[in-house]
């Protein structure tokens, strides 16, 4: 019973450990001990059910630290509060399971080898493998039911640059790998330095040592990328970021559409009269409250509330303009006018409307379930009811995933940038970002709205899991919110101006991001970027050792 209780014990440590990483608490430093209680209770001798008994303490962490991660659910839901790190905690779980059983350097019992060379192997060996079967887990979290891959261990790094740059090889997923090996290394160092306790023999410290040298090395890395990429030729532009704050309760706004597009005419007007450089203006998502209506051959049109708006923000100012909007399918009416029908197609989009009239639109392909669509609610019509009940919002219909692949070409000047779009949580899914990467210079672009969640911490999270975005791709990327973190972010994932340094987040005199107003973000666009071994492989990199770590251990115990 004593051991039952130190080992539910060890797992909620742990748990909280891995929770406070991360926005608002951000304490990093804490990812490099945080998974230790855990281990330490998972990694001992043989024992009855030990695999059940292990997925079991993993799923008490796992549950305490989602639980912490997602939080800010209660500000639409408490049931998805509660649901949501229910069923994320399956995957702690999970590894729980395989470091009690294959994974588990001391199933047999401490490890009594003195030679140095064979110890060294077998503890390096191991704790690759568990790294690489975390950070797979990580990835497959990332997948399943469309994938909700926020908050993974590289995340506690967003604040550290020297350590993030290494994101550009396997992803942020296969920089989770890093802080868990040093784990698992010392666990094992310090159990065998244990034994000189009790029988006086000097035992071999070389691969918590080999653990640290990995670290000196991440770090030298970083230094080196961090120089390469201020070397680089680049594209200077200028883009103003306009952010309205509108209050929600759920998915429903509190202001009315005339008050929310006269709230952005005039911000980006008295942005633009501050700074009549800007070659682009960005709104975020959905900002453009009246959808626009689209012809398969291009056509467009839209409401008469809309076409105001434009009217007024592009008089007598020429430059892009970038904008949030959600599309309706439509067909030329008899009229000649463009009419929409009750089986309509919709989709959630980015569109760019340049100076001439012209309209290129990106549709976004990631869609929120329970926010923008609802799997199987033809066959079980009570998701709809949950859906309003939480939402406050009347349900009309799930959106329609796009399929373009192709960045939207945006002219800065005489030059042409690539845009790699991105939508709300897109920013978050590095898997469908790497698709959008081309030769020549780019910038990810990402119109969002965290205003669901009021003044919680989901803001800060979801921009801290979008920074690595810009890292693996080396791509610059300009974020754009209703209600979050508006800002520039380099392809290093700096957010400071590249001359003066100051930060190019939109923030009040508080340093909050919950506020009324614009930013001119100044970025760099390389005009030959690096192509990151990331963008190359993408995912399989972490797939392969995951795979390849499970089937080893699989093998070495049968």
């Amino acid at each position: 019973m004593r051991n039952a209780v130190l080992s539910i014990l060890a797992a909620i440590v742990s748990g909280i450990l891995l929770g406070v990483i991360v926005p608002p608490f951000n304490l990093g430093p804490l990812v490099w001990v945080a998974l230790v209680p855990l281990i330490v209770v998972l990694w001992r001798p043989r024992e009855k059910r030990a695999g059940l008994k292990a997925a079991g303490l993993g799923w008490i962490a796992g549950m305490i630290s989602f639980g912490i991660h997602v939080h800010w659910l209660n500000e639409v839901s408490w049931l998805g509060a509660l649901a949501l790190p229910a069923y994320l905690a399956l995957y702690p779980a999970a590894f729980a399971w395989f470091a009690a059983t294959l994974g588990n350097p001391f199933c047999d019992g401490p490890e009594i080898e003195i030679r140095r060379w064979p110890i060294i192997r077998r503890s390096l060996g191991f704790a690759f493998r568990n790294a690489a079967v975390w950070a797979g887990l990580e990835l497959l979290r990332g997948w399943v039911i469309t994938g909700f891959g926020w908050n993974g261990l590289g995340i506690a790094f967003h604040q550290f640059p020297l350590m993030a740059q290494a994101a550009d090889l396997l992803g942020v997923v296969g920089l989770s790998m890093l802080p868990a090996f040093v784990q698992f290394t010392l666990i094992q160092t310090a159990r065998r330095m244990a034994l000189t306790a009790h029988d006086g023999i000097r035992r071999t410290k070389l691969d918590f040592i080999f653990a640290t040298l990995i670290v000196l090395l991440c770090a030298i890395y970083g230094v080196y990328r961090i120089s390469s990429e201020k070397s680089r030729e680049f594209i200077p532009l200028k883009s103003l970021l306009v952010q309205l704050n509108v209050p929600q309760e759920a998915a429903r706004q509190l202001w009315d559409s005339p008050t929310i597009h006269i709230g952005y005419e005039d911000e980006t007007l008295a942005g633009l009269e501050k700074y009549p450089d800007a070659q682009w203006v960005i709104w975020p998502e959905v900002a453009v409250t009246r959808p626009i209506l689209s012809a398969g051959d291009g056509q467009w049109g839209t409401w008469q509330e809309n076409q105001v708006t434009f009217d007024r923000i592009r008089a007598n100012h020429d430059y892009q303009f970038l904008f949030g909007v959600n599309e309706i399918e439509a067909k030329p009416a008899p009229n000649g006018e463009l009419a929409a029908s009750p089986d309509s197609r919709m989709w959630n989009s980015l569109a760019v409307l340049d100076p001439d009239g012209n309209l290129e639109r990106f549709r976004k392909h990631h869609l929120v379930i329970f926010g923008e669509t609802i799997p199987l609610v033809d066959r079980f019509p009570w998701l709809k009811k949950i859906y309003e009940q939480q939402a406050g919002v009347s349900f009309h219909g799930s959106f329609t995933p796009g399929q373009s692949l192709d960045p939207l070409p945006v002219p800065a000047g005489d030059q042409t940038i690539g845009v790699i779009p991105s939508i709300c949580f897109e920013d978050t899914v590095p898997r469908l970002t790497r698709k959008f990467v081309r030769p020549g210079p780019q910038v990810i672009v990402n119109v969002t709205n965290d205003g669901w969640f009021k003044e919680s911490a989901a803001a800060a999270q979801h921009f801290a899991n979008s920074r690595f975005r810009a890292i693996e791709l080396r791509r610059p990327m300009l974020r754009c919110a209703n209600s979050g973190v508006s800002g520039a972010i380099d392809t290093t994932g700096f957010v400071v101006h590249p001359v003066s340094g100051r930060p190019q987040l939109l923030l009040d005199e508080n340093g909050s991001s919950f506020l009324r107003g614009s930013l001119l973000a100044e970025s760099r666009i390389p005009i030959r970027p690096a192509t990151t071994l990331y963008s190359l492989i993408g995912d399989w990199g972490v797939t392969l050792l995951g795979l390849g770590a499970f089937g080893i251990s699989f093998l070495r115990r049968r």
